[in-house]
């Protein structure tokens, strides 16, 4: 298994680098009340929220676009795709994420830390929720009593919010 180092601001405002396998590890964020694990073969780093310019035409649950390392990155509100309930402007972190060659910011209340998915902690979506769930969730399962959601990272932007995304950033 391959060791791989993220690069992290904890919560004082430190740069710290991270070691972690990436067999079946994520990183653990929260959302109001509920855990979320990233794939850490997505996860590219966490930082405190940048501003956000709002782009228009695109779902609630995208709360514009930062400038992250130069680049205009859209950012996803993590509990409002979740919940679909109200816009969590405060948001606490941003996790940004690596999927193929597109990059996204989640918006998100907190970073717990990395974690190792044991797969007895972690199983398929029950029947009632894999219609529900299916392009959101990978998993579902517990971890230190909490309900823990494993995120399909790659589904969290759908195809045509990138192409609203591409058009309002090229007429900037």
């Amino acid at each position: 298994m391959d060791d791989r180092e993220i690069e992290a601001v904890d919560e004082t405002g430190r740069q710290v680098s991270v070691r972690a396998s990436e067999g079946s590890s994520a990183l653990i964020v929260t959302v109001g009340t509920r855990a979320c694990a990233i794939p850490l073969q997505y996860v590219a780093e966490t930082m405190r929220p940048l501003a956000i310019e709002p782009i228009s035409g695109t779902p609630e649950f995208v709360r514009g676009v930062s400038v992250i390392r130069g680049a205009p990155i859209p950012v996803v509100d993590l509990k409002m795709l979740l919940e679909n309930g109200e816009n969590n402007s405060a948001g606490g972190r941003f996790v940004t994420l690596k999927v193929g060659e597109r990059r996204i910011a989640l918006a998100v209340d907190g970073v717990v830390g990395l974690r190792k998915l044991d797969s007895a902690q972690i199983g398929e979506l029950p029947p009632l929720l894999r219609d529900v769930g299916a392009d959101l969730i990978e998993a579902i399962g517990t971890s230190d009593a909490q309900l823990l959601i494993v995120l399909r990272a790659t589904r969290l932007v759908p195809n045509d919010v990138w192409a609203t995304l591409a058009a309002g950033t090229e007429a900037r």
